[in-house]
């Protein structure tokens, strides 16, 4: 019997057939998946339910404290029909982490992938078919104490919504341009630059639209104390390519350890690459260039998997690399990353979960 009570929707949404018109997470499927945390109870009330709004008490301490967190995976649907998930338990021990910095209650993750899974089967329809297309996974989890007083709320609502995408960027898997950013700071060492909270996107909205406005696609982040070394772009982790090394700046704190980024890592060793995590300063980048030996830049993340990078603006000095080009390793891992994810290669590392 189902941990997971199931309430069934009146009605069904239209699904989207154009998956050219999918974009990404402006649609979202028939039902969503919530469960209630009270201290010293735990885990209760857990439903798959119709999707709709939340009644919440205007006190709600995530309003007001932002005491809040969220995960991003995706479901594929692979060439023979299977559901495939990629790494969904490390996204909710990750959760985790970002739980404890945050003084929230832990998720049980083997409880709340079953019931992931759960939602999912229910769902399947929704997974589009297509190149680069796929079911979006959007976990989360907010505070519903309904008090004021800066304090741990006693309360949570976990929830996962689903939505069908199409490719993050519209124009596709071709070089972005990317802003340098070293004014405004976007997180620091012991502070919450390494969970997967609110606060953090909310720190780089401002500076986004500074960049968009200059014409470039996303930020990228200095270290919020000298304002020199390179830290991760607003959605991804970074990885340059500098005479053959594949470089990326290491886990201390402040950066989003993505786990697409772990698996650029391990993806890239496997298949023969030098790869290096260590500290990387901007200028580094820009000497790379002007001798000639930056040979690629891209960036991680589960939603756009990864972003070939083609310019970088950086205080008014603009660099393009490889010609504004989709540079050979960023292709090959891009290639052998997806092609795992959607079940036409073999899985060496043991990262794709079959929703049977």
């Amino acid at each position: 019997m189902s941990k997971f009570t199931f309430i069934p929707a009146d009605k069904h949404k239209a699904k989207q057939t154009d998956t050219s018109k999918l974009g990404f997470g402006k649609l979202f499927t028939d039902y969503m998946l919530t469960a209630r945390y009270t201290q010293g109870e735990g885990w209760h009330d857990m439903r798959i339910e119709p999707y709709g709004p939340f009644a919440m008490d205007p006190a709600s301490m995530v309003f007001h404290y932002g005491q809040e967190m969220f995960e991003g995976l995706k479901a594929y649907r692979a060439a023979d029909g299977r559901t495939l998930l990629f790494r969904p338990l490390d996204n909710f021990k990750r959760m985790n982490q970002s739980g404890e910095r945050m003084a929230m209650a832990q998720l049980d993750p083997e409880l709340m992938l079953e019931g992931l899974v759960e939602l999912i089967r229910r769902e399947e329809a929704w997974i589009p078919i297509g190149e680069g297309t796929s079911l979006y996974i959007r976990p989360t989890m907010i505070a519903t104490d309904a008090a004021l007083g800066v304090h741990a709320s006693k309360t949570y609502l976990f929830f996962i919504i689903l939505s069908p995408v199409g490719a993050y960027y519209a124009n596709g898997f071709n070089p972005i341009k990317i802003y340098v950013e070293d004014e405004y700071v976007r997180a620091v060492r012991g502070g919450t630059g390494f969970t997967k909270c609110g606060g953090n996107y909310a720190a780089s909205i401002l500076a986004g639209n500074v960049a968009e406005s200059k014409g470039y696609t996303q930020v990228l982040w200095l270290d919020g104390v000298e304002r020199k070394y390179v830290e991760e772009v607003g959605a991804m982790n970074m990885f340059f390519v500098i005479d053959g090394e594949l470089v990326t700046p290491p886990l201390r704190g402040s950066i989003l350890p993505g786990i697409t980024r772990d698996s650029v890592i391990k993806l890239a060793e496997h298949m023969g690459y030098r790869v290096t995590q260590r500290l990387i300063s901007i200028q580094e980048v820009y000497d790379a260039h002007a001798a000639g030996k930056l040979d690629e830049a891209f960036g991680t993340g589960t939603a756009a998997v990864i972003s070939p990078v083609g310019e970088l603006n950086w205080d008014g000095n603009i660099i393009t690399i490889n010609d504004m080009k989709n540079g050979p390793i960023a292709v090959a891992l891009y290639e052998r990353l997806t092609g795992i994810q959607y079940g036409r290669l073999d899985d060496p590392f043991g990262w794709v979960y079959e929703v049977k």
